[in-house]
């Protein structure tokens, strides 16, 4: 039986803890509100690709029962910073900071400590948009690992090496977020203080159809040229979902731009499928 859970509107909180009333950029849904999202696929969704297990119409029905994600309202996450903080200090020389993000001491060299508060676009000095530019993302990713990265501190004390393995990581895991446009798409809207979390139903029937008889295209053809046929359509359908999801999130449309998200989550499992095969 597939597991529910109650739609919850969480207390906004301010980065440092306390409590205070949502602000604008908050955004609630009651438990009657349907916003079908699909990150991550169910893991055997696999078994509806093919026409011979499953009609058209129970894949519908399935798909609208299963578990996929509803919004919650939670408070803001950490917002670019636009001063650095001055009585902020480095643990090694006592030099206040001079960067933003204080990552690493210009003064000493050393990492600081984690600051898990920091928003992922503010460590790569982007403002935050949809709009990346990949390359200049690598460039600073790879300028940070150039200061952080553990293997240039393999002679420091312990408390630095976990600093910089702790500091490397999240510098990690903000370039491989910001660099994926569904998952930038995601974490986007998390800032906004929507988070999309598990269990919600899937109500599109005409995504629904579109997807199952794509996936049946893949898996009944074994013929390159046909599959790279879909896999450009699939790349077209992306490229309109994204640019649907900057419009609607560049005038606070976030119901649309969840829309979009849903989309570009299906289109990305389908092409995954045909990368597969090819």
């Amino acid at each position: 039986m597939v597991r529910r859970r109650l739609l919850s509107i969480a207390s906004a909180t301010c980065v440092h803890g306390t409590q205070g009333s949502p602000s604008s950029s908050q955004h609630s849904f009651s438990a009657s509100t349907k916003f079908p999202i699909a990150l991550q696929l169910q893991p055997h969704l696999s078994q509806y690709m093919s026409p011979h297990k499953l009609s058209k119409e129970n894949y519908i029905s399935s798909h609208q029962t299963a578990p996929y994600f509803h919004l919650v309202s939670r408070g803001n996450f950490s917002t670019l910073a636009t001063a650095v903080n001055s009585a902020i200090k480095c643990w090694a020389c006592g030099a206040e900071a001079s960067d933003s993000p204080f990552l690493a001491c210009s003064s000493c060299k050393s990492v600081q400590p984690l600051d898990s508060s920091v928003d992922f676009f503010h460590i790569f000095n982007l403002e935050p948009g949809y709009d990346v530019d990949a390359k200049d993302l690598e460039k600073k990713y790879k300028d940070w690992q150039k200061r952080l990265h553990p293997d240039l501190f393999q002679c420091k004390s312990e408390q630095e090496k976990e600093y910089s393995t702790q500091q490397s990581a999240q510098v990690i895991k903000a370039y491989n977020t910001l660099l994926k446009p569904l998952s930038r798409a995601e974490y986007m809207l998390r800032l906004q203080g929507i988070h999309v979390d598990e269990e919600r139903t899937v109500t599109d029937s005409e995504l629904l159809m579109e997807i199952m008889e794509v996936r049946e295209s893949v898996e009944d053809t074994d013929n390159d040229d046909a599959l790279k046929s879909i896999q450009n359509k699939m790349r077209s359908k992306l490229e309109e979902c994204q640019m649907s999801f900057a419009t609607a999130y560049a005038k606070h449309d976030f119901e649309s731009a969840v829309s979009a998200l849903q989309k570009m989550s299906y289109y990305e499992r389908v092409n995954a499928e045909i990368i597969k095969k090819l």
